[in-house]
């Protein structure tokens, strides 16, 4: 059932993590690296498939890792799935394929400082392309619910625009909702939501 409003409502979309990758489960930083989903990571999807209701189409991220949790959910759906590259996790630079003991050993008290290394892509420009891909989004699809599955740094980053007050990190398959005012000038702050119920959560640290 859709639950595509009337043209005085705005846009929603439900920006989640996708599923366990290898990676994640290996505890190493991801950012633009492809690892694939995990078994687990496609029973997340497919559970997350059947607590969803009423979304009109599904927006991924081009990584594999959203990319196939978007094909698994919107396949169970019988929607649409459309793949923008803006919807990518941040360039963790040369941490991509670390793990955080790795990182301490080899840039000692950088992540307790909030020190990022050479190629880690800045808040401003992650915050830039995201923009730019959620207002497309809204603007091709009216009134819509979507679903737009991305990345846990994608996620907080859009919240932080937000709101001061974030919680803490995503975990797979939990996300957020975004809501676009009636004339699509701005963009409003939902709840978050984990849309795992028989599938095991699980909650990586890193990007």
């Amino acid at each position: 059932m859709s639950t595509r409003h009337d043209g005085t409502s705005g846009t929603r979309l439900l920006l989640v993590r996708h599923g366990e990758s290898t990676w994640n489960a290996d505890g190493r930083w991801q950012g633009h690296a492809d690892p694939p989903l995990t078994t687990l990571g496609e029973q997340q999807a497919f559970d997350a498939a059947a607590h969803l209701a009423g979304i009109d189409a599904v927006w991924s991220s081009d990584l594999q890792r959203a990319r196939r949790t978007g094909e698994i959910v919107a396949e169970k759906l019988n929607v649409a799935l459309h793949v923008d590259a803006r919807l990518r996790e941040r360039d963790a630079g040369e941490w991509q394929g670390c793990t955080r003991a790795e990182i301490e050993e080899r840039w000692p008290g950088y992540l307790a400082s909030g020190r990022r290394p050479p190629g880690f892509e800045a808040s401003a420009r992650l915050l830039a392309r995201v923009l730019s891909a959620v207002t497309d989004i809204a603007s091709r699809e009216p009134g819509a619910s979507l679903l737009v599955v991305t990345h846990g740094g994608v996620v907080r980053t859009f919240e932080r625009h937000l709101s001061d007050a974030v919680e803490g990190l995503v975990p797979n398959l939990g996300g957020r909702w975004f809501e676009t005012s009636g004339d699509g000038s701005g963009w409003s702050l939902g709840a978050r939501v984990l849309l795992l119920e028989d599938a095991p959560v699980t909650r990586p640290e890193q990007i």
